[in-house]
């Protein structure tokens, strides 16, 4: 396992709120690693605030407790990864891990396209009542 150079972590309440917790996590991360490139940084901070985004506005509880929001950045010296978490979340209904845009008139559905063209790799894991994806992205060089 590559060793890793700089960690943050949150784990919260599924609400709007969490999404400034999470923005103010990526830029200590950001802050712990300033070797990371504008491009990267970008284009990685993008795709971790639309899968937060999408946890928050469709994870539907699987129990009467609330979905709690986990975000775990990780920075490698060749990738950047985030775990995004759904604690106590249902299993999602319909996973589609296409990623195709939906047609133009869609209302719907461009999040997980535009969250794999951001990165390298997406995976989807559920374990224990909680729903996990897991966004990497390959570094570019300095």
């Amino acid at each position: 396992m590559a060793e890793i150079l700089a960690r943050r972590s949150l784990r919260q309440a599924a609400l709007p709120e969490a999404l400034e917790v999470v923005h103010s996590e990526l830029d200590a991360v950001w802050e712990d690693a300033p070797f990371v490139p504008e491009l990267d940084r970008m284009t990685f901070a993008t795709a971790v605030i639309e899968a937060a985004s999408n946890v928050i506005q469709h994870a539907v509880p699987e129990t009467a407790r609330p979905v709690e929001i986990g975000v775990d950045l990780i920075v490698t010296a060749g990738s950047l990864e985030a775990r995004v978490s759904a604690f106590g979340a249902a299993n999602p209904a319909a996973l589609d891990a296409g990623s195709a845009m939906p047609d133009a008139d869609a209302e719907s559905g461009r999040g997980l396209a535009l969250i794999h063209a951001l990165v390298t790799t997406v995976t989807f894991r559920r374990e224990n009542g909680t729903n996990t994806w897991i966004l990497t992205k390959s570094r570019l060089e300095d």
